[in-house]
């Protein structure tokens, strides 16, 4: 008989980020007030179930996200260097529709191809690397759910390979919230399904015509 096995893929909560640069994977990038509160929901909301393994992305806001989780259920956080942010040329800057970076020249060789993409870590690599940890995280614990906390964009790109859609996609429809839980359901090495919840939701500020933060 096939063993069931959950991953859970976290998203880590709010970052302070007073300047709104695009961090990626720089270093000292914390939770904010709001986003440890969005940490201890997200604890809260695997009470009960049978959390056998925490395991993080080495960057400080997800090794926050997973510490309360790690707390509850009195486990010892295990980095996994795969579920590190992707790469990106943009690391550092501000980037955004209406703050000029699109008519800088200096970016333009960046921007060719969305598809890819262009301006940083190749989404099919994403998608493998995202794969390969998750299905790592189950061999941890075999028959037991385990949690893993990464970033939106690794998190999305794997749920993408896994429901079978094109990788290359729009930023502003991603379906991963801060402190979100993307689920993925195993059975013995087999994908047989995936979920999606926002314990958090309520917590996540919402900005005056736009809608819920998509933060960073």
């Amino acid at each position: 008989m096939s063993t069931h096995t959950i991953v859970h893929l976290v998203r880590h909560g709010e970052v302070h980020n007073p300047e709104g640069v695009l961090y990626g994977r720089l270093p000292d990038f914390h939770l904010s007030e709001l986003g440890r509160k969005m940490a201890e929901r997200v604890a809260e909301s695997f009470a009960g179930k049978d959390i056998a393994a925490v395991v993080s992305s080495p960057l400080e806001r997800a090794q926050e996200t997973a510490a309360p989780v790690a707390a509850a259920f009195d486990l010892p956080i295990h980095i996994d260097e795969r579920l590190i942010e992707t790469a990106n040329y943009f690391e550092g800057k501000t980037f955004g529709v209406g703050d000029g970076s699109l008519r800088r020249p200096t970016h333009w060789p960046k921007l060719w191809n969305p598809f890819r993409p262009s301006w940083g870590e190749p989404y099919v690599k994403v998608a493998q690397r995202m794969l390969d940890a998750a299905a790592a995280a189950r061999d941890l614990a075999p028959g037991h759910e385990i949690v893993c906390v990464s970033h939106q964009l690794p998190i999305w790109i794997a749920r993408q390979r896994i429901e079978g859609n094109r990788l290359w996609h729009d930023p502003r429809k991603r379906q991963c919230g801060l402190a979100s839980v993307t689920s993925i359901r195993y059975e013995g090495e087999k994908i047989r399904g995936l979920s999606y919840s926002e314990p958090a939701a309520d917590l996540v500020p919402i900005k005056p015509g736009k809608g819920f933060s998509a933060g960073a």
